[in-house]
């Protein structure tokens, strides 16, 4: 069985309202629960704002660490889950259920490699 990582992207700024987190994390343990029952599910784990990122970078020989995100930009990575797929398409089908579960932010998914 393949595994693959759903990576989450979200945009950057204060989160929403408990409004729209209510429902979003109602969702998500749903889908939590759903992916166990099915055995799919691997890991998952929401990842604290970029801005309190830090990147360690190689340079002359010596690691370099700088605060903040790898890349500039208005979204980064928000949170990810780790499944067990026979094909990308299965993978897909969970893809687009966790999609709807975090209110349609994008998700990427990626086969690991080996």
């Amino acid at each position: 069985m393949k595994q693959y990582v759903l990576t989450i992207y979200q945009p950057d700024g204060a989160p929403p309202g408990p409004e729209i987190l209510g429902p979003i994390t109602r969702d998500l343990e749903a889908l939590g629960e759903e992916m166990r029952d099915a055995g799919v599910w691997v890991f998952s784990g929401g990842l604290r704002p970029a801005d309190q990122a830090a990147v360690v970078r190689m340079k002359a020989g010596e690691a370099f660490t700088t605060d903040g995100p790898y890349t500039e930009g208005k979204e980064h990575v928000g949170g990810f889950t780790i499944i067990r797929a026979p094909d990308m398409e299965t993978a897909l089908g969970w893809g687009r259920k966790l999609a709807r579960a975090v209110a349609r932010l994008p998700i990427e998914v990626r086969e690991f490699e080996g």
